[in-house]
């Protein structure tokens, strides 16, 4: 556990002083800045609603790694499911494209709830929110399992779907367990509803449940307690989440950094916060990267699985 990132979140949530933050996915990175302070070359947008209008579909070019690599990591996952060391694990990969876009092109043109453009180094346009803490009541909405919309009777058949019925499910069992750490009188208040997403050239069903649970009066002197305690988020990890990060450091074969790490403000009162998926990061030489992944359960198909991981590469623009 990071005790400096936890020491400087508590500092500044103690004095009420209006912050950035953003925390990469092991927790060994991360910048925390007053607002006041913020430079120029981070820019962050946060929204409750997001117009749903369809765009032109931009070309971007894809280099992923072979079917027969993830093949290679998906037994690997599906040995340890076997072996009962996890029974869910987020699987991700790096895949080198050619966007036709800068970074701030990207951010300027991205239509999503939550974006961030951070230096020149990437940029991320994420549907799911991490936590969000009003008054005393912490509140999260992890998101498993998406359809297009286009597909004949989405709705009733991502919900109806047993693989995706057990995904989602573990994952609201694994963050009530989360909450449960920090917070107490834990509630799943909405279980499985539909949210709709523009995914560049088409619309996406995402299913998402709300949990909440109700904390001390003096929570905004424990943000860093807080945070570090629900990280690595579990809709981007899987379950058990100890024994399945191991498992993915292992199996991922590439460092994940930022992506899926969270970002989020603190304005005195509240926080708002998003999980970084969507996410486009540029390298020291200048080449781009698109980071993507989908959940493993023992039912998954390694082919659906590996076109899932390819579909989720798109410019929401």
């Amino acid at each position: 556990m990071n005790e400096e990132l936890k020491t400087i979140l508590n500092k500044y949530g103690s004095l009420k002083e209006p912050f950035f933050f953003t925390i990469s996915y092991d927790l060994s990175k991360f910048y925390v800045k007053p607002l006041k302070e913020l430079p120029d070359e981070i820019r962050y947008e946060i929204k409750d609603k997001v117009s749903s209008k369809l765009a032109k579909k931009h070309k971007i070019e894809k280099y992923p790694l072979s079917y027969e690599e993830y093949k290679k990591k998906f037994d690997f996952i599906q040995e340890n499911i076997k072996a009962g060391n996890s029974y869910l694990l987020n699987l991700t990969a790096k895949t080198k494209i050619d966007p036709e876009f800068t970074l701030d092109e990207i951010y300027e043109k991205a239509n999503a709830k939550f974006k961030l453009k951070f230096f020149d180094e990437f940029v991320c346009f994420s549907p799911e929110k991490f936590i969000e803490i009003k008054k005393n009541k912490i509140v999260t909405f992890p998101m498993k399992g998406t359809i297009d919309s286009k597909t004949p009777n989405a709705q009733a058949k991502i919900l109806g779907d047993i693989k995706e019925m057990a995904e989602h499910t573990m994952v609201v069992d694994l963050l009530r367990n989360d909450l449960g750490i920090v917070a107490n009188k834990i509630r799943v208040d909405k279980f499985r509803y539909i949210d709709k997403i523009n995914a560049g050239d088409k619309k996406l069903l995402q299913v998402s449940s709300k949990i909440s649970g109700h904390l001390e009066e003096n929570w905004n002197e424990k943000i860093g307690d807080i945070l570090t305690s629900l990280l690595p988020a579990g809709s981007i990890t899987g379950c058990p989440k100890k024994k399945t990060v191991e498992i993915l450091k292992e199996c991922e074969g590439y460092e994940r950094d930022y992506y899926t790490g969270i970002f989020g403000i603190f304005d005195g009162k509240s926080i708002d916060s998003a999980v970084m998926i969507r996410f486009i990061e540029k390298d020291k030489d200048g080449n781009v990267f698109y980071k993507s992944g989908g959940g493993i359960t023992c039912d998954s198909n390694a082919a659906l699985e590996y076109e899932e991981l390819i579909d989720k590469i798109y410019l929401p623009f």
